[in-house]
């Protein structure tokens, strides 16, 4: 097996003879790495770096000189190598040595498919636990290279992501079964953050032939500070990429919290429910949706392709319903109305039904919408 050596320091390093030197990637991000060595700004250089070396790892991927890739370092050299992992599509093999593979990794996995190997020890030359760390990724990315299989954008079926959260799975489960009908195939991702980033990052590989985008909660807990947030740029990407979208506001009442001794003090005399031992949620006031909604709208306004927009108008949530902890038609009212105020009707087609967003007839009609949209 080949290997191909990118050197992304910005100390020289006399004995390493890299294949593409520091250098080139400096420049790859239009940036000299003589005047970044003088600077002495680490923010500057990783940012630049990480830049540089995104462009050559996709270029390489172009050419068909990259088959896999693995990566070493500590926060710096964690934030350059990921960031070039994020250019490369889903499937590909990537694996990311990192003394800070133990935190939180959200941001620097992002969705993509990293693996992460954390090297118990710090990065400060080699010894015996180091290098047998190290040895066992060399392990794995060859392992993974080796048996790697095409990546998810070639798939011979038309391909559909859709979100859904335990409180909208039975919408998706219909509306997935019809889908499944036609020969689409449907990849469900859990609205908990991670599967919101690995939504997004499919939607920007144009890995997606189509979106059915039921549940939307992520832009909540970005909003308010809960802990399934994917990031402000939740969706952006199919919209951006043109692909064809089914969108409904589904749990938009709903922010998630850690156990209910972890909710922020502000929301403590909120509407609370222990939705299990591990996660509280609280619901959404009327100042909340009348943001949420704009949100929304501002974000489906800018899209390229086709979106169709479905709001339930008896409830957005298997908890938003007669006798459910969290039913308020005055509150879901709010965001209705500020979607049919700040919505683009020449950008997204509005459809409102008199139904729950998980009865059948609810989400067969989204399924339907989208498979016309798809042409199968």
């Amino acid at each position: 097996m080949n290997t191909l050596l990118v050197d992304t320091s910005i100390i020289h390093a006399p004995n390493i003879q890299p294949d593409i030197p520091a250098r080139d990637v400096a420049a790859a991000a239009g940036e000299s790495l003589d005047e970044l060595r003088a600077a002495g700004d680490r923010g500057r250089a990783v940012t630049a770096m990480a830049a540089g070396a995104s462009a050559i790892v996709k270029k390489l991927h172009r050419e068909g000189r990259l088959d896999g890739i693995i990566g070493l370092g500590g926060s710096g050299g964690t934030t350059v190598v990921t960031s070039a992992m994020h250019e490369l599509p889903i499937g590909v093999p990537k694996v990311m040595v990192s003394t800070l593979a133990c935190g939180d990794t959200s941001r620097l996995v992002a969705g993509r498919d990293i693996v992460m190997m954390y090297p118990i020890v710090d990065i400060a030359g080699l010894n015996s636990l180091f290098t047998r760390v190290v040895g066992n990724a060399a392990g794995a990315i060859v392992g993974m290279v080796n048996k790697s299989t095409a990546p998810v954008s070639e798939s011979e079926k038309p391909v559909v992501g859709a979100s859904q959260f335990g409180v909208t799975t039975p919408c998706v489960d219909v509306a997935r079964k019809r889908l499944e009908e036609e020969g689409i195939e449907v990849l469900p991702f859990h609205s908990a953050g991670t599967g919101g980033r690995s939504l997004e990052a499919l939607a920007a590989n144009k890995a997606l032939d189509g979106v059915l985008d039921v549940t939307v909660s992520e832009i909540v807990d970005d909003l308010l500070g809960g802990i399934h947030s994917a990031g402000p740029t939740r969706l952006q990407a199919a919209g951006q990429a043109g692909i064809p979208q089914v969108v409904s506001v589904g749990a938009l009442d709903v922010c998630d919290f850690g156990p209910m001794d972890t909710v922020p003090e502000k929301y403590r005399s909120r509407t609370l429910y222990r939705h299990n031992a591990n996660v509280t949620v609280m619901r959404t006031n009327a100042e909340e949706n009348r943001a949420l909604g704009k949100r929304l709208c501002e974000k489906l306004n800018q899209a390229h392709g086709p979106v169709h927009l479905y709001l339930p108008l008896k409830g957005i949530s298997g908890i938003d319903a007669p006798g459910k902890p969290f039913f308020d038609p005055d509150t879901d009212g709010v965001l209705f109305a500020t979607i049919r105020d700040n919505l683009k009707r020449d950008v997204v087609t509005l459809h409102e039904r008199d139904l729950h967003i998980n009865d059948p007839e609810f989400a067969l009609e989204m399924a339907e919408r989208l498979i016309g949209l798809l042409n199968v």
